[in-house]
């Protein structure tokens, strides 16, 4: 609890795949995975989703408003709790910026804004539940180093300041240097 661990490794060596794997887009066909000593596999996939919060490489927006994006994280959410995910992930300066504050459309698949503005959407997204489980896979892979270094400084400030656990998927060494712990995944085997 409360640590981050880095998955790391060649692409193709696994470590996606594990992250689903916690996420429960697919099961294990033998052995198991277990969250605090449970087979998540006894665990409701609701209940187990409910725990995770996600933010992959490729932010997954939709042609909305912001605050309806971040809303689909908890869809019964007050705006308070919109307005209080989006500051813990470092959004809510620049949504107030834009044209019509939360109620501004991003286009199509987010287009109308920029790299690290779409992450902190999807941070703010993943946060709104208060998950005790973040799956980051390749957050920054689509950002430039410096929107990349505020990301994960970003997620170190979650972590310092809300005990969440971290699980990163991610090519950077430098990254993985700084985490409570590294795992090399080779062939699909954690070494």
């Amino acid at each position: 609890k409360g640590k981050m661990i880095a998955l790391v490794g060649q692409s193709g060596s696994g470590k996606s795949t594990l992250a689903d794997l916690l996420a429960r887009f697919y099961d294990v066909k033998v052995g198991g995975v277990y969250i605090d000593n449970h087979n998540i596999k006894d665990i409701a996939i609701y209940d187990l989703r409910s725990l995770l919060g996600i933010v992959s490489q490729e932010s997954i927006l939709f042609n909305d408003s912001i605050y309806n994006n971040i809303l689909l994280g908890k869809l019964d959410a007050t705006e308070e709790e919109i307005i209080a995910a989006a500051k813990i992930a470092n959004a809510h300066n620049f949504i107030v910026k834009t044209e019509n504050s939360y109620q501004t459309n991003i286009g199509d698949k987010g287009n109308k804004l920029s790299g690290g503005e779409k992450q902190r959407v999807a941070v703010a997204r993943s946060l709104i539940n208060n998950p005790k489980l973040i799956l980051a896979d390749e957050p920054s892979g689509n950002l430039d180093s410096k929107s990349a270094d505020n990301l994960y400084n970003l997620f170190f400030d979650i972590r310092k300041k809300f005990n969440h656990t971290f699980v990163i998927v991610t090519h950077n060494i430098e990254l993985a240097k700084k985490t409570d712990r590294t795992l090399e995944i080779i062939d699909g085997v954690i070494k």
